[in-house]
Order: C-alpha cells, then sequence, then structure tokens
C-alpha cells in the first residue's frame, strides 16, 4: 500500500476529484416503431461507433441532454450535500462538450477538462424511452475514452483531499496511465486515492490491473459485492472479504437491499439499506452511494456515518428516474 503519512500538508480546495468518462445522456420519447425502424434492441445498452451515434443523434430530434458518467454523478452527489467537488474528463468543443461542462458548473463541480481532439465529437449516451418505460441506450464514449496522462490537471488533483477514479474509464493503455499518473501526483501532495471498480466485466477485462492498484496505489476501494467477489476469483462474499483484507486499509462494498460493509484492517461494519416503499429506477446507486460516503469521509464522520450517508444518498437516486439527485442532499443529513 502506498504510504500516506504525508496526507494533508495544506488544507484542500477540494473534499474529493473525480476522474472518468466525460458522457451526455441524450434522452428521447420515441415509439416502437423508430425502435424497428432503427433496428434497436428494445431494453439494451450496446457500444456504438462515431457514424451510428451521430445518425442516432440527428433521427431523434427534439431530446434532453444533461451530463452523465459515473463518476460525474458521484462528484455531483457530493456537491449536493454540500461538499466541494471537481472533476477531470474530456471532452470535445463541440455542442455536447459545452453542455457537459455547463451542467457540472451549474451544480457548483470545477471542471477540468482535457485536451481537445477536434475529430472526435464528445462522447453520449442515447436514450430512447418507450411508452412502455423501456429505456434502450446506445452509447458512444467518443473522445471520452482519448483520456491520458497530459489531460490530468495536477494542480485540481493536488489540490483534492480525495481522488476518486472511475474503473469504466480503464479501457486504453493511455487511460491507464492517465490513471497511475493521477494517484502519483494525488499521493505526493499527501492526499488519498479510491478506484471503483464500475461493473464486474469492468473488472473481468482489467482484473490484473485493478489488483495491482489496489495493491499499490488505491486507499479507498469502492465497489458492490459481485465485483468484489470478481475481483479475487472467489465464489462467496466472505472470502472476498478476508482477501480484500489483505491488500487495502479500506474498502466500501454495497450489497443491494442488504445495504453495505465497510471493510478495514481490523473490522467490517455494516450498514443497513435505507427503506424506500417504491424503487423505480437503481441506476447511480453505487455512484450516489460513493457520494455520501466521501463526503462524510473527508468531513470527519464516522465509518459507519459515511455508510449512512452513503445508504442515504442511495435511497434518493433509486426512488426516481436518473443518476442523480432531485433533492439536495444535504437537506436529508441527519440532524443530532
Amino acid at each position: 500500500m502506498p504510504d500516506t503519512s504525508a496526507r494533508e500538508r495544506r488544507p484542500a480546495s477540494y473534499d474529493v476529484v473525480g476522474i472518468g468518462n466525460a458522457l451526455v445522456d441524450v434522452i428521447a420519447q420515441a415509439d416502437d416503431h423508430f425502435i424497428r425502424r432503427e433496428a434497436l434492441v428494445k431494453g439494451s445498452m450496446t457500444l456504438v461507433d462515431t457514424d451510428r451515434a451521430l445518425h442516432l443523434y440527428r433521427a431523434l430530434g427534439s431530446a434532453v441532454e444533461m451530463s452523465g458518467g459515473s463518476a460525474a454523478n458521484t462528484v455531483c452527489g457530493v456537491a449536493s450535500f454540500g461538499g466541494r467537488a471537481a472533476y477531470i474528463g474530456k471532452v470535445s468543443d463541440d455542442d455536447l462538450g459545452r453542455v457537459f461542462g455547463h451542467d457540472l458548473l451549474a451544480v457548483g463541480v470545477h471542471f477540468a477538462p482535457g485536451r481537445h481532439l477536434d475529430e472526435i465529437p464528445t462522447g453520449r449516451c442515447i436514450i430512447v424511452v418507450t411508452p412502455d418505460a423501456q429505456r434502450t441506450m446506445n452509447t458512444y464514449l467518443g473522445v471520452s475514452s482519448y483520456m491520458c496522462a497530459p489531460d490530468v490537471d495536477e494542480a485540481v488533483v493536488a489540490d483534492g483531499h480525495v481522488l476518486y477514479m472511475e474503473g469504466y474509464l480503464f479501457d486504453r493503455d493511455d487511460a491507464k496511465d492517465a490513471f497511475r499518473h493521477a494517484a502519483r501526483v494525488a499521493h505526493g501532495a499527501g492526499r488519498e486515492v479510491s478506484l471503483t471498480l464500475s461493473d464486474s466485466f469492468c473488472v473481468d477485462r482489467h482484473r490484473e490491473d485493478f489488483r495491482a492498484l489496489v495493491e499499490d496505489e488505491v486507499d479507498i476501494l469502492f465497489g458492490n459485492e459481485l465485483e468484489l467477489c470478481s475481483l479475487y476469483e472467489l465464489d462467496t462474499f466472505e472470502a472476498a472479504v478476508a482477501a480484500v483484507r489483505r491488500d487495502s486499509s479500506l474498502a466500501v462494498i454495497t450489497r443491494g437491499p442488504r445495504g453495505a460493509s465497510i471493510i478495514t484492517r481490523d473490522s467490517v461494519i455494516d450498514v443497513g439499506a435505507e427503506d424506500v416503499p417504491h424503487v423505480i429506477d437503481t441506476t447511480g446507486a453505487g455512484d450516489l452511494f460513493a457520494s455520501g460516503f466521501l463526503f462524510g469521509y473527508t468531513n470527519g464522520f464516522s465509518l459507519a456515518d459515511c455508510g449512512r450517508l452513503g445508504s442515504i444518498a442511495a435511497a434518493e437516486v433509486i426512488s426516481h428516474v436518473g443518476p442523480r439527485p432531485l433533492v439536495e442532499l444535504k437537506s436529508l443529513i441527519p440532524r443530532a
């Protein structure tokens, strides 16, 4: 594990600095005729290339456009709690790139975009909502997947209490270099580094690299039960907990309706899930759990209370459609 004895050499300007895919969600209503005409697989998520993304974007016509991406959801959640957050992501100088930056700034998140690659459009997730409420998604990663070390704003990373890195971004070698570079900058400034595993398929693709990061660079690991078992190729949660305790001083693992487990070298703190009368959309639940935990962690809450804030944020976001909170999360913080 990295030496973090030099933490907090000077006060941090940001509680959390996120780094990840910068995507814009393009959401439009359409009927089943559109689904058939465009040969879409209803209810699925499909990765598409540039030509296909631009074709669908034009074909939809009127749509709602808003910034998205897993780590971006997390830093927006931190800001909603009243925390200070920044985000590093790569967009192009196009309409959707401007939408992405505007949306973050509007909720109080400082945006540090990487260098433009004008021949590659801003990434987008084109979401077609049919009258039966089915969401059919076509994701184009675009320029966001070309993140590289020179795109990392070192001053912003060095000025954040915790760096939060999104596993989804990890597919290209340049992005891996960017992660390692950002982690070195953060530790050099006496800060902490966290990683979210993002998805079990993502873990399957990058298991050895993720294991190396957890052992050598990561102070706080985020993931869910399935991702943790996949990381260590183990069949039971208990065995995976024992494995991660050897590699990480702090792991925060969500377990759906069973809540979450906060795993340290010496103990496991179980946190119950908040009661949600009607679960509408689980998109963003893990992202917002990380928001609550990191807000609490960077503001001096106990680990148990950090977990409770995570559960509160996750409960809010699954009670409606969309991965961002609809109320100010700071209004939900329990008062002593």
